[in-house]
Parts: structure tokens; C-alpha cells; sequence
């Protein structure tokens, strides 16, 4: 497998069929690791940090069981490479804007990953689509403790797993749930939603996690702590609050189909074409779009198109995915050209059994 065999298709995250996958968009565990006779990244010299991608590198084709797995080493990788496995969330922003020794390895399936010198010197991550906190630590507990057997992590007895942030010493676990919540931005309420998850210390980030703006409403629920908690209380605070969260989507829902039934028909309905007929068109406006659209098929405003359409639209419509399946790149006013072309070409054909454009 290559890195583009990747853009012919989409990570099962996004086949959109998990639980509560109309709002849940995906379930992300993370688990921060530190190799025990090293330094933290940031204090590595480039020697330790070639050690450390071999050790990780000998270890990590172990997990796929004979199946394909992607090994990437990132200082090979063009930029616009980085970037689109950014966009698939495969790694991290910061790993990919990284210099020096590091790399990162993806499952076919792109279920997990693995990212080597990023902040830790490992980074495990699993996403599964739908609300499925369970299944995706049951996963990523498998797939550390196959890693354990091989190396020997950076562990206090009373502290837990040591990490290059504070913020992530103890069980080194991140849990986020990615929620589309349209509804609750359209009524106002997302605010107040906000403030009571900060009470609980509770994250709320963009849709590309830490330091990133919200776009097409989509939002990322974690846990803030670590240290002091255990996995299993970790997974269970986000899994008893997204269902909360769930429910306060599904009322301002029904509220908008009640209250405002015409108002939210004519977004919709603008919404979808636009997509379907604009000329040039930012990948900025594109997610808000799609945004109401995606909504619109969930309340059955649009009966000619499904989800994992949608979701798949929203990645293959960012920068380097439309680059990378153009092949070619593009300067933004030619990306906003070939955006819109891409949107007519694959909306078109799925209104009333019409042909994609050819152009």
C-alpha cells in the first residue's frame, strides 16, 4: 500500500454507519507514550531520535498480523503529502510542520495510526465510526500492550506514564468523540453547551483538535485530565456526556422542523444548489454547506443523497485532497475552480439518476 492508494478511498471512520452516527461522526482514543532510556522529543539530540524511530519501526509491522499496513517515513514526504494525511486526520498538524527523524504508520482500514517523534516519541491513535468508545479502547489497549512486549515505556509507580506535557502524565489517554451539531449553532444554544462541558473539564476543540476554528459545526468533546484517573473513568466521562449532548442536537432538531420548518428547508435547500451549480467556491463555504445538506438528509429535507457521501465530501473537498486527486497542485483560485468542478461532478449524479459532468 501507498500513500496514494489512500485518496481512491475513504477511512472507515467516516462510513458514517456506527451508533448515533447521524450527530457522532467518529470516536478517537489516544494514548501518549515515551520510550524509558531516551529523552523527550524536545530534548533528543537527532541520534536519539533516529534509535527511536528503528526501535518503534522493528516493532510496529507486528500489529497488522500479516495484514497491509503503511509505514511512512516523514522526511521524505512532500508537503502536500503531510498536509492530506493531516486532512484524514491521520496525524497531527504538528507532525506534520516537524523536521527530523519521524514517522508515522497506518492501518488499511486507516482504524488506527501510529505516530513516531511527534511530541512523545509514540502516539497511538484509533478512531471508529459512530459513538464506539468501547470498541475503540478495546483496540488501542490491544495494540499497546503488543508494543509493551518490545519496548519499555517511560513509568512511575505513582505518577503513571510519563509524558512530554503534564497535561498528559498518568494514563497518557486522550478520549474525543467528533459531533456534528448544526442545530444547536442555528438555535443559539452551542454557547451555553460549551460552558456547562468546561464545568466538568470537559475540551472543546475544532475539527482538527487542539488550536483549530470550528468548521461546517463540527466540534471535538475530551477529557482535559489525566493524571489521577484511570482509562476506564476517562472513557466512561465522555461516554456518559455525549449522549446529553446527543439529545440537546435532537431536540433543536425537532425545534427547527416545528418552529421554523420553511426557514430551514430554504437553507437547506440553498445550500444544496449551491453546492450542486457554483462555479468557484472556498473550501470554507463548502463546509458550511455541506453542513446543512448533511442535516438535511438526517431530518429527510434531501432523499438523494446518503451520509457517507456527504462525510466523504467534506474531507475530498479540503486543499490537499482536491490536489491530490486532480494531480496536480493548485493555486487557491484554481482550487476554488476545481472544488466547485468536483462538487457539480459528484452532487450531480446522485439528482434524479443524472450523469456527472464531464469536465
Amino acid at each position: 500500500m501507498k500513500i496514494d492508494d489512500l485518496k481512491l478511498k475513504s477511512g472507515e471512520w467516516l462510513r458514517g454507519s456506527g451508533p448515533e452516527s447521524d450527530i457522532v461522526i467518529s470516536s478517537r482514543i489516544r494514548l501518549a507514550r515515551n520510550l524509558a532510556d531516551y529523552p523527550f522529543v524536545s530534548r533528543a539530540s537527532e541520534a536519539d531520535r533516529d534509535h527511536i524511530e528503528n526501535t518503534l519501526h522493528n516493532c510496529i509491522p507486528d500489529l497488522q498480523e500479516g495484514k497491509e499496513l503503511l509505514y511512512i517515513d516523514m522526511k521524505t514526504l512532500a508537503e502536500l503529502d503531510c498536509q492530506f494525511l493531516v486532512e484524514r486526520h491521520l496525524i497531527s498538524r504538528e507532525h506534520a510542520e516537524s523536521t527530523g527523524a519521524r514517522a508515522v504508520a497506518i492501518d488499511g482500514h486507516e482504524r488506527y495510526s501510529l505516530m513516531v517523534n511527534e511530541e512523545d516519541h509514540l502516539r497511538i491513535q484509533v478512531m471508529h465510526s459512530g459513538l464506539d468508545l468501547e470498541g475503540a479502547w478495546e483496540q488501542i489497549t490491544g495494540i499497546d500492550d503488543l508494543i509493551e512486549q518490545k519496548v519499555t515505556y517511560a513509568f512511575h509507580e505513582s505518577l503513571g506514564y510519563l509524558t512530554a506535557c503534564p497535561t498528559n502524565v498518568g494514563t497518557g489517554m486522550r478520549v474525543s468523540v467528533m459531533l456534528h451539531l448544526p442545530a444547536l449553532v442555528l438555535t443559539r444554544q452551542i454557547e451555553k453547551v460549551f460552558r456547562s462541558l468546561q464545568k466538568i473539564s470537559l475540551a472543546v476543540r475544532g475539527l482538527y483538535g487542539e488550536g483549530s476554528q470550528s468548521m461546517g459545526d463540527f466540534y471535538q468533546i475530551s477529557n482535559q485530565i489525566t493524571l489521577g484517573r484511570t482509562e476506564a473513568d476517562l472513557v466512561k466521562q465522555v461516554a456518559d456526556i455525549v449522549p446529553v449532548i446527543i439529545d440537546y442536537e435532537r431536540q433543536a432538531r425537532e425545534f427547527l422542523i416545528k418552529e421554523s420548518h420553511e426557514n430551514l428547508h430554504d437553507r437547506v435547500s440553498r445550500a444544496y444548489g449551491i453546492l450542486r451549480t457554483a462555479q468557484t467556491i472556498s473550501s470554507e463555504e463548502t463546509m458550511h454547506l455541506l453542513s446543512s445538506v448533511r442535516m438535511g438528509v438526517n431530518l429527510g429535507l434531501i432523499n438523494d443523497l446518503e451520509i457517507p457521501t456527504i462525510n466523504e465530501l467534506f474531507i475530498q473537498t479540503q486543499p490537499a485532497h482536491l490536489q491530490k486527486l486532480s494531480g496536480t497542485e493548485l493555486d487557491p483560485t484554481d482550487r476554488n475552480i476545481e472544488r466547485a468542478r468536483f462538487l457539480r461532478r459528484h452532487l450531480q449524479k446522485h439528482t434524479n439518476g443524472d450523469e456527472p459532468e464531464q469536465n
